[in-house]
Parts: C-alpha cells; sequence; structure tokens
C-alpha cells in the first residue's frame, strides 16, 4: 500500500476539501459514537461488578467509571486522528483531518486539536461557518491548528 503524496495546498482542487454538510454529518456521528462509548465505560464495570459478585457497586468503582467516561471524548478524537487521521463519523463519511502540508497529525497536534474541540465547542461548531467562504474549506480552529479536512481518496478493488 502507498501513501498519497503530499500535496502542496494551492494544488488541491476545492472539491479536496471538505464542506460544512459532510463535516456536520461527521460530527454527529460522532456524538453517537462517543455517547455510546461514554456510557458503556461509565455502565459495563457495575454492571459486571454486580453480576459477578452479586454485590452492589462500591463508591469508588462508580467513581473510577465517571472519570474515564469523562476522558472518553478527549480520548476518542485523539486517538483517532493520531492513528488513523479520522474518526468514526470521517471514516463513515470520507473525511480525514490532516497538517496545512498534507502529512499526518502527531500525538500532540491530534491531542491539542481535541481539548481545543472539546473546551470550546460552541465556538468551534461557529467557527466551522468560515468553511463556506474559506478557499481551503477550514474553519476558524483549523486555520488555528495548521489543519485541513480532506475527503480520503477512494481504493477501488481491481477487476
Amino acid at each position: 500500500m502507498t501513501a498519497e503524496p503530499a500535496h502542496e495546498p494551492a494544488q488541491l482542487p476545492h472539491g479536496a476539501y471538505a464542506g460544512l454538510v459532510s463535516r456536520l454529518g461527521a460530527i454527529l456521528i460522532d456524538v453517537l459514537a462517543i455517547s455510546l462509548l461514554a456510557t458503556a465505560t461509565r455502565r459495563l464495570p457495575a454492571a459486571l461488578w454486580e453480576s459477578v459478585l452479586a454485590l452492589p457497586e462500591p463508591r469508588w468503582l462508580a467513581e473510577l467509571a465517571t472519570a474515564a467516561a469523562a476522558v472518553v471524548p478527549w480520548l476518542y478524537f485523539t486517538i483517532s486522528w493520531w492513528l488513523t487521521n479520522r474518526t468514526v463519523g470521517g471514516l463513515i463519511l470520507g473525511l480525514c483531518v490532516l497538517r496545512d502540508d498534507g502529512g499526518e497529525l502527531s500525538l500532540p497536534h491530534a491531542a491539542v486539536r481535541a481539548v481545543v474541540g472539546l473546551a470550546l465547542a460552541p465556538l468551534w461548531m461557529i467557527g466551522l461557518l468560515s468553511v463556506l467562504w474559506d478557499p481551503r474549506r477550514r474553519a476558524w480552529h483549523d486555520r488555528l491548528l495548521r489543519t485541513v479536512v480532506r475527503y480520503s481518496p477512494t481504493t477501488r478493488s481491481p477487476g
């Protein structure tokens, strides 16, 4: 499998950058995925504890599970962008997050992008409107963090 070569941002066609509707759709899918993961992270330890030991969930386990569930959104975005350049929403809608120069995000870069997005979610959503007039369809946070959201190259099976 060959990696896609990095392109100069000016050389990419406008259609290569993800638009507002695609990005909002991916966010909605990600919210659903995060909700399921966070709920499972919070509820599964108690269910296992009670079914295996036949005892009520101890307070320490409830607090630990709640803290772990609170970190799920940050871990979800950070790990997804770092390892695969895309979240589940991005995978389904064919989007990937890359550096301005076309390279992949490092772990620190992905972590900062995730924390900024989660800490400033209302501004992140308002900032998405700039996708409508930016030549590379960048939102405010994309300019700040030097990222772009592109449509992923598709591969076709031979034959």
